[in-house]
């Protein structure tokens, strides 16, 4: 329901373009799909928190950090920290796109997911120095953000090209730390194609080399989800999700608006909207972050937010957008 109502306000929000190509432990754990233990020992009621699991998520789409924006698609370092910051002051916590695509949202009570997705593998994203993360990139600064505010996760999905972080060794060591450390790395092609263009073959092999790229520079990491680039989504849609040498849980678009919750009707893992990270002036701000936050923060309703417990979906009576499929996990108040 609350979703349908989304769509009305964005309708007019298709971005014609997506991305522009932009050319410590060293170890590559695969993340586990199991769930957690609930994060509070004894959730409380859901009314008492307001739990609306069946709510919007936000997952906001980055590409590059510069202190002269030439692009609608960049952001000063000083403006994505204060992002940041306000996702935390709003009590939003990140999670990845392969947590929510599996409906894996273990978090506090009375919080918010969020997904921070960052595009290209631009060396702004993360480098590496003798010391561990540069501090001035963005995950960098997500981990500074996190350290002043308990519970805010430093996760994000990060997904990359060919030569991702400035190529060589010292992009292929970053691209290792992220798999060892929290982080997710997902599939962007390796050559940035437009799969929409593309013969079917040519965009599974796209694909494929893609997801080769990460599996040889992290030994034993299986990447689980796509962003497409530029949006654009192969015929038949069906391969941006599976084909010869890769299988994935979740595929992105560029988008313009939040996605749904994990557990509705309306949340298509092959095509989960993002919302371009924009502030509040400039080229069709009104779908950017800044605006779409605040209007959930206007309508915290509208949002999903945490029961504390992950074993049960909690929401308030009267939204019929729930999935036959969690109907035994379901608690409607």
């Amino acid at each position: 329901m609350a979703f349908r109502r989304f769509l009305v306000l964005a309708a007019a929000a298709a971005v014609a373009a997506g991305c522009t190509h932009t050319v410590t432990p060293e170890a590559s754990p695969q993340q586990t799909d199991a769930p957690g233990e609930p994060t509070s020992a004894v959730p409380p009621d859901p009314a008492e928190v307001g739990a609306n699991e069946l709510g919007v998520v936000p997952v906001l789409m980055y590409h590059r950090l510069v202190s002269e924006p030439t692009s609608v698609y960049d952001r000063t370092p000083e403006g994505f920290r204060a992002e940041l910051q306000r996702l935390a002051d709003e009590n939003y916590v990140p999670v990845t796109t392969a947590e929510l695509a599996a409906g894996r949202l273990d978090i506090p009570a009375g919080t918010h997911p969020v997904v921070l997705t960052f595009d290209d593998g631009d060396p702004s994203t993360i480098r590496m120095t003798e010391g561990g993360v540069a501090a001035d990139t963005a995950i960098g600064i997500l981990r500074d953000v996190a350290r002043d505010n308990p519970g805010f996760r430093a996760t994000a999905s990060v997904y990359v090209n060919e030569a991702p972080f400035g190529g060589g060794e010292d992009g292929r060591r970053a691209l290792r730390w992220l798999t060892g450390n929290g982080f997710e790395v997902g599939n962007h092609t390796r050559g940035h194609v437009n799969l929409g263009t593309a013969a079917p073959g040519t965009a599974q092999e796209a694909i494929a080399e893609g997801d080769r790229l990460i599996r040889d520079a992290a030994p034993g990491y299986e990447p689980t989800t796509l962003a497409l680039p530029f949006g654009a989504r192969p015929e038949p849609g069906e391969l941006a999700l599976r084909g010869d040498g890769y299988d994935y849980t979740a595929v992105l678009l560029v988008g313009a608006n939040p996605a749904p919750s994990p557990f509705t009707t309306d949340f298509d893992a092959a095509a989960v909207p993002r919302i371009r990270s924009q502030g509040p002036d400039g080229q069709e701000a009104e779908f950017g972050s800044a605006r779409w936050l605040d209007t959930l923060a206007a309508e915290p309703g509208l949002r999903y937010t945490s029961d504390g417990d992950p074993r049960r979906i909690s929401y308030p009576a009267g939204d019929d957008s729930l999935a036959p499929e969690f109907a035994e996990a379901a608690v409607a108040y």
